[in-house]
């Protein structure tokens, strides 16, 4: 299951994306899960600070991968 959820960083993903897009769909993926784990079960509080990066991460995917 956790195959599911890695970066096709690999010949197929890379024939199919290039290699920034690849790497911001990684930040993506790793923030995704790493802010949500250190909130809820780690007890770590919520700081603004994680709002401006997922938001900053939105713009780096909306750049990187318009046409």
């Amino acid at each position: 299951m956790h195959v599911l959820l890695q970066v096709p960083a690999n010949r197929i993903g890379y024939n199919v994306l290039d290699l920034g897009q690849l790497k911001i769909l990684q930040e993506v993926i790793t923030l995704s899960v790493f802010v949500p784990f250190a909130v809820l079960y780690m007890g770590q509080p919520l700081k603004m600070d994680y709002i401006y990066a997922g938001l900053c991460l939105m713009g780096a995917v909306y750049f990187i991968f318009r046409a």
